[in-house]
């Protein structure tokens, strides 16, 4: 009986063995297809990535309200489904349409009504807003107010969490594309070498709201990692049609990523400090000013990053579910894949208005033309007589200025 015993949990450890390995391969092929596909919207150019982002924060959306639905029992509340989705266009609209205007402003300026849409765009967005929160309360019944509220608040963190955080992505990729490639291919590198280092040499558990996560996996992807956004950045920083700003060309009615390489993309000497010198044998380095931020947004991806995957494993595990989806196979849902994505989206974007973005001239010009006539007159005299005072209109003919 003992010899049948040992024999049947034989058997099981190499059921659940040969089920591991069904799942790797299942989980490779599907993640080598991602990439695949993500090389495709890359080569696409700036237009389709956006279009990506916006079916990615639908997908993803909906997924969180789907669970929201099932968990609460509330599809027969009134109105609600459509409220929810209404909500979601209504947001979209306040986050996009100041977009628009920013960079198809000389478009708005020449059209009537897109004009006026931008010039009362925040009135619009409240007022929309505010017809939706008139129709939640119209709705109200008596036996279900408390769970209306709670799809009320659900909605609204859904919103805060999916939509809010796609339209930083949005802002990170009109600063340039190595802003959005760079950050996301860190993220995606690190799940993808957390995951074979723990695969093959996990012992130590990590954190207990993901039992599969280990140690061996969380510093060997960190490692990675960063040695990846290192080459990566130094080969992106080479190409303008990644380093450019994404701007809007009226004239043919398209993107362009066509400009002078800044600072942050021309090569630069760096000594290599006294310690190091007798380990590589070199005394200084050439590289991009970018890889140094590299380091800061892969070492991000890599120790901050994982944690909003567990922060939607302690999600899931708080309404007993395994994935958000099962849109793909090995996978889960497209929230399943996007969960540390946002939060590496909301911390480039803080990094680039804290370390990288100075004045915007251009901004300042759109914001220049709305004025009236005499305003801009002033302007221009107070910053004329700024000028001369400092100098700067000497080394100008006359009639330059007048």
């Amino acid at each position: 009986q003992e010899a049948e015993g040992d024999g049947d949990v034989s058997g099981e450890s190499r059921v659940q063995h040969s089920g591991l390995w069904k799942n790797w391969w299942v989980r490779g092929i599907l993640t080598l297809a991602m990439i695949t596909f993500f090389f495709i919207i890359i080569y696409l150019g700036p237009m389709v990535l956006m279009m990506i982002v916006m079916c990615v924060q639908i997908k993803c959306f909906h997924e969180i309200i789907t669970i929201g639905y099932n968990v609460y029992h509330s599809y027969d509340l009134p109105w609600f489904r459509t409220l929810s989705w209404y909500f979601l266009l209504c947001v979209n609209y306040f986050f996009y349409g100041e977009t628009v205007t920013d960079y198809f402003f000389t478009l708005v300026q020449r059209e009537e009504p897109l004009r006026i849409l931008s010039k009362y765009h925040r009135f619009i967005s409240f007022a929309l807003y505010l017809t939706g929160f008139c129709m939640f309360v119209l709705s109200l019944v008596k036996k279900h107010y408390r769970l209306q509220f709670y799809m009320f608040g659900w909605t609204h963190v859904t919103l805060l969490i999916v939509v809010t955080q796609s339209h930083l992505i949005i802002h990170n990729l009109f600063e340039g594309m190595i802003w959005f490639i760079v950050p996301i291919s860190c993220v995606i590198c690190n799940d993808i070498m957390a995951y074979m280092f723990g695969f093959f040499f996990g012992r130590t558990p990590l954190i207990k709201l993901s039992p599969k996560k280990t140690w061996e996996g969380f510093i060997g992807g960190f490692f990675a990692t960063v040695l990846f956004g290192l080459l990566l950045s130094y080969v992106m920083s080479g190409y303008r049609c990644f380093t450019c700003p994404v701007e809007f060309n009226n004239d043919t009615n398209s993107f362009t990523v066509d400009c002078e390489p800044s600072e942050l993309f021309q090569l630069q000497e760096y000594n290599i400090p006294l310690v190091l010198q007798s380990v590589v044998g070199w005394k200084t380095v050439r590289m991009y000013p970018f890889q140094i931020h590299s380091i800061a947004l892969s070492t991000f991806a890599s120790l901050i990053g994982p944690f909003g995957g567990f922060f939607a494993s302690g999600f899931k595990r708080a309404f007993k579910i395994k994935d958000f989806a099962n849109t793909i196979p090995g996978h889960g849902g497209i929230m399943d894949r996007f969960d540390c994505q946002y939060l590496m989206a909301t911390f480039v974007n803080v990094y680039i208005a804290s370390f990288i973005r100075g004045p915007n001239p251009s901004k300042l010009i759109q914001q220049f033309l709305t004025l009236r006539p005499d305003q801009q007159l002033h302007i221009f005299n107070t910053l004329k007589a700024h000028l001369v005072d400092k100098g700067m209109l000497e080394q100008f003919p006359t009639w330059c200025c007048f």
